[in-house]
């Protein structure tokens, strides 16, 4: 992918990240499509390698931990707390991250 398709990928994923209820993907998660992206990562970043299929960028997060299927325990603390994540989808997945308050809790 040239510089110029991928700016414009990652253009067109970052209009497209939104801050969403993790109650609202539920249904995602029961399907066992969404994928936590580590908070020191950058969302959007994460999400253009996904979508330009860099394998093994993403192979190397997924084995470092900072990309992974969203737990069972923490989907439920979400669904508790009423969180927010950070979200965007990149087909078929949906990416999410956790949002911090000012004072450092989700």
């Amino acid at each position: 992918m040239t510089n110029s398709n991928q700016d414009a990928l990652k253009a067109k994923l970052s209009a497209e990240t939104a801050k969403i209820a993790w109650s609202e993907l539920q249904r995602f998660f029961a399907r066992g499509l969404i994928i936590a992206v580590d908070e020191s990562m950058d969302l959007v970043e994460v999400a253009t390698q996904v979508a330009s299929d860099n394998k093994n960028l993403v192979e190397q997060w997924m084995q470092s931990g900072t990309l992974h299927p969203v737990s069972n325990d923490t989907a439920r603390d979400w669904f508790e707390q009423q969180a927010f994540v950070w979200a965007v989808a990149v087909a078929p997945w949906v990416l999410v991250q956790a949002l911090r308050n000012s004072d450092g809790q989700n």
